[in-house]
């Protein structure tokens, strides 16, 4: 039976899971503005860098350089916004992560407790029952561990690709200089 203490340490601990979820979603807000701030302040510079060099073309040949000179620029640029952005929500993400595998581990193992409590105190020929139970919450527990691994894979599947695209968007853009 759960005590008093024991349910109020339980939703204790879950509100202070809870405010640090919050906070790290904050932070991950945070630096998702500045992300946008500083992308939004140099797309400003470059547009008045851009804008000051396209009034002092003097003919069709200085144009077309000058536009070809601002691909490259902005195919890096792109780039390196995308890797950014994607740091933070990978960053939160593993914050967030972490938090439920935590939450998921105390829980199986409260549940371990439970179940190994409740079958020391089981009446006499209740062996069945005990045994269907332990096999159940095993059967739970790997399935819990095999969705955590599938969700760790496809993760870190989705990681590379992101990787690999973001390494392969810049090359196109270099090839023509």
């Amino acid at each position: 039976m759960l005590t008093v203490e024991q349910v109020m340490a339980a939703h204790k601990a879950n509100v202070e899971t809870l405010f640090g979820l919050t906070n790290t979603a904050f932070e991950g807000v945070e630096k998702l503005v500045e992300l946008n701030l500083s992308a939004s302040r140099a797309t400003l510079s470059d547009a008045a860098n851009q804008a000051t060099s396209a009034l002092s073309v003097k003919d069709a040949q200085e144009l077309l350089a000058l536009q070809s000179s601002l691909f490259q620029p902005l195919a890096e640029k792109t780039a390196a916004y995308s890797r950014h952005l994607y740091d933070i929500a990978n960053g939160t993400s593993a914050e967030f992560s972490k938090a439920v595998e935590a939450q998921a581990s105390e829980a199986q193992k409260k549940i371990q407790d439970l179940v190994e409590s409740s079958t020391a105190n089981a009446p006499a020929g209740s062996d069945t029952a005990v045994t269907a139970m332990k096999s159940a919450v095993a059967a739970a527990t790997n399935a819990m561990e095999s969705v955590q691994k599938s969700v760790k894979q496809a993760t870190d599947l989705m990681e590379s690709n992101f990787k690999a695209a973001t390494a392969n968007a810049a090359k196109p853009a270099a090839k023509k200089r």
